[in-house]
């Protein structure tokens, strides 16, 4: 007996797997059993002891075979779809390496820097909803400062609010009646309204600009400058809907552009303003009204003490009321005022007495007039009117009132520059002056690098001077 093969473990010999006993199992001089399962039919049937490999395996798939899988859609199409698919990029980390590196988005050496290209891929893909949500809102600050939608936004009454103020401008101051205009009263015309366009268009604020040119309003005199008056109440019809009218005068510039009315006056108009004219009293007016039969708003220094009921703000400067530049609401009691200030009566007895024409008439009312006190409010001189230095400058300095480049006051007046002073000197030094402080973060850029180039420039020259 062979050690080759292990002994059947069947009574009488025979091997129990069907295939393993044969014919010829006697040619190799083994003792083992040639008895086995018989002869398996086609039709599972046992003939004989003769077994062959080929009905047993036939058997054995009947018995212990699966259903075999048949893909669905077979067509041309899906062949085709899943042969490209195949020879797509695999982006499993951690897998089986591939030969070649094929399938793969990184280097085969796996650098430092393709490593951390996949780290940053991975990331921005898991963080994809932030970055789009991010994307978009960058997007939309673009599109919304690039095309003309802020000032939509800026100009709607429901929104920014631009279209409930109106700037009024005095411009051609003379027009050529009382004397002719040279270069430089040009000049200053055309900065000066060049600057209120740029910021009323910046902030969506309306811009009148008026030609005050010498007119005859009656047959036996004519007011320059008195038609101050009479343009408010044209622009209050002109603009209906307007709230707030800011007068300018032709020598005022505006020297912070970013600086919206709202932020720098009316969002906090109690704070920004005082009606107790006490608080800088140039004048030295008695205030309130020493009067009994007056009701108690009157009576009061502060009036009824409500931001609601201020129809008038002025500045004061060394002198008194400066009506360079003011607001006035439209409101009923505004209508009462111009009509008094604008009377023709009072004017014809009191024109010679008031060196500075509607100015004076309008302190003479308040002086004399309890009703206008309790809507009448101050605002501070340097928060919509500084003066440079020329103006008011007789006793120095005045932090009240002159202009400070460390605290970017709002808006210049060269008050009285046409009495002695440069108007266009002082206008061109303003408005260079704003230019700089307002340059971009770009501008500031290259103007740093032309300075250090003229800088460079410079010290050769000055090499060979000393030489």
């Amino acid at each position: 007996m062979s050690l080759s093969r292990s002994p059947s473990p069947n009574k009488g010999g025979g091997w129990s797997s069907p295939g393993l006993t044969t014919n010829f199992d006697n040619l190799s001089g083994r003792s083992t059993p040639r008895k086995g399962y018989g002869e398996i039919q086609m039709n599972g049937a046992v003939s004989g002891n003769d077994v062959s490999w080929t009905t047993a395996k036939a058997r054995s798939d009947r018995v212990n075979g699966y259903p075999s899988f048949e893909t669905r859609h077979d067509g041309f199409f899906t062949r085709h779809a899943r042969q490209m698919s195949r020879g797509l990029p695999s982006f499993v980390r951690g897998g089986e390496k591939e030969k070649l590196g094929r399938g793969r988005w990184y280097s085969s050496n796996d650098s430092k820097t393709m490593r951390f290209l996949g780290f940053l891929g991975r990331s921005m893909w898991r963080m994809r909803l932030r970055l789009l949500v991010l994307l978009s809102c960058i997007l939309a600050l673009v599109v919304f400062y690039v095309t003309p939608m802020h000032r939509v936004y800026r100009r709607a009454s429901l929104l920014g609010g631009g279209s409930k103020f109106v700037i009024i401008l005095a411009a051609n101051q003379g027009g050529g009646v009382m004397e002719w205009k040279g270069p430089r009263e040009w000049a200053i015309e055309r900065d000066s309204v060049k600057n209120k366009k740029k910021y009323a268009k910046k902030w969506g604020y309306n811009l009148e600009i008026v030609d005050m040119s010498t007119k005859k309003r009656y047959a036996h005199e004519w007011r320059e400058s008195w038609e101050k008056v009479d343009t408010i109440r044209n622009c209050m019809r002109k603009y209906p809907h307007a709230q707030w009218f800011w007068w300018l005068d032709l020598n005022t510039f505006v020297m912070e552009p970013s600086y919206s009315l709202q932020k720098q006056v009316f969002n906090n108009l109690a704070g920004n303003t005082y009606r107790d004219i006490n608080i800088y009293n140039p004048l030295r007016i008695t205030h309130p009204i020493n009067n009994s039969q007056l009701d108690a708003t009157s009576l009061s220094a502060v009036g009824d003490g409500k931001p609601s009921s201020i129809d008038l703000i002025i500045p004061q400067d060394c002198a008194g009321f400066n009506l360079g530049s003011f607001f006035i609401r439209r409101s009923t009691w505004t209508d009462r005022l111009l009509d008094i200030w604008w009377d023709p009566v009072g004017y014809e007895q009191k024109h010679m007495e008031w060196e500075h024409k509607e100015q004076d008439a309008l302190e003479h009312l308040y002086i004399n007039q309890p009703w206008i006190r309790s809507h009448t409010a101050f605002i501070p001189q340097r928060k919509i009117n500084s003066f440079p230095m020329g103006a008011c400058g007789e006793n120095g300095e005045d932090k009240r009132i002159h202009y400070k480049e460390a605290d970017r006051d709002f808006v210049v007046n060269m008050a009285g520059c046409e009495w002695g002073r440069d108007c266009w000197g002082e206008m061109y030094n303003f408005r260079e002056l704003s230019n700089k402080l307002n340059r971009t973060p770009w501008e500031k850029f290259k103007d740093g690098i032309s300075d250090r180039v003229k800088t460079v420039k410079k010290k050769p020259e000055k090499n060979e001077g000393k030489s």
